[in-house]
């Protein structure tokens, strides 16, 4: 158990000292023209999600107006009332947006960017290793529906998680318990499942599939959690945390990357020696 828990904190410390070795890589060899793709995901998701929410919000305040009488109503007051239940509508609805968002926007990110996370890691292995990929149109596909398959099942099973604390939380005694650890539980999970999927792109082009990936990355938990916590972090930063990390994103790839390359170098060594 005592080794088990070492090996943990070594590799979540490797997780986030990776990070530092990220951004000094990305810099260094010319690959800091991928912060391009989350500022163009940033502006993309603005103008969807703003016109969405005003389409919305007209088509609804049309017909609340409609049915309560108030769309020709012309007595005193009238344009008042208009004038309340449109400015509720908006800040309910801009609020609803923002939570939801929160909850989601970390998704959104892998997924979308899950071509650029793809080709990302690729550079950076071939940066650290010297190893040549071939490019393939029907491998990035896979790439894609991958990324998108492992981020579907990690938000399920984040949701379970989720589902599992709220229900503990009204046992008597143990409800109590749960809600003081609740929070720090689901970071923790949070973490683990972000740093999953950028761990994920090295595992597929290692040809494990998603099965093998799983029990591999479950014997590197240390590192999936310690590269997730730093994204984590930045995702529930309040009203920008999703907008910085699709930023942190491209860092948290090559984060992974790297981490998974040293462990490998490590392991190598420690097999030498005995």
């Amino acid at each position: 158990m005592e080794y088990k828990l070492k090996t943990f904190w070594k590799d979540f410390s490797l997780g986030i000292k990776s990070y530092s070795k990220a951004l000094d890589l990305l810099f260094k060899q010319n690959l800091a023209w991928f912060f391009i793709f989350p500022l163009v995901l940033n502006i993309v998701i603005f103008i969807t999600g703003t016109s969405s929410i005003n389409i919305l919000l007209d088509y609804l305040e049309l017909n609340i107006n409609s049915f309560i009488g108030l769309d020709n109503a012309n007595f005193w007051g009238s344009e008042f009332f208009r004038l309340i239940i449109s400015w509720t509508m908006y800040i309910l609805f801009k609020l609803m947006y923002l939570i939801i968002f929160a909850y989601i926007g970390g998704k959104i990110v892998i997924i979308f960017m899950s071509p650029v996370f793809s080709v990302l890691s690729e550079k950076v292995d071939k940066i650290l290793t010297g190893h040549k990929y071939p490019f393939s149109a029907e491998q990035m596909m896979r790439d894609i529906v991958r990324g998108i398959i492992i981020a579907a099942r990690n938000m399920l099973l984040e949701l379970a998680v989720i589902i599992i604390i709220f229900v503990l939380g009204f046992i008597p005694f143990i409800g109590w318990f749960i809600s003081f650890i609740g929070t720090f539980v689901l970071f923790i999970v949070a973490a683990y499942y972000y740093g999953f999927s950028f761990m994920d792109y090295t595992s597929e082009r290692k040809k494990l599939n998603i099965t093998e990936s799983i029990k591999y990355i479950r014997k590197n938990i240390g590192i999936a959690i310690g590269v997730g916590f730093i994204f984590t972090l930045a995702l529930i930063i309040p009203m920008c945390g999703t907008l910085l990390a699709s930023f942190v994103s491209i860092v948290a790839v090559t984060a992974a990357t790297i981490a998974i390359y040293e462990k490998n170098i490590e392991l190598k060594k420690a097999i030498k020696n005995n």
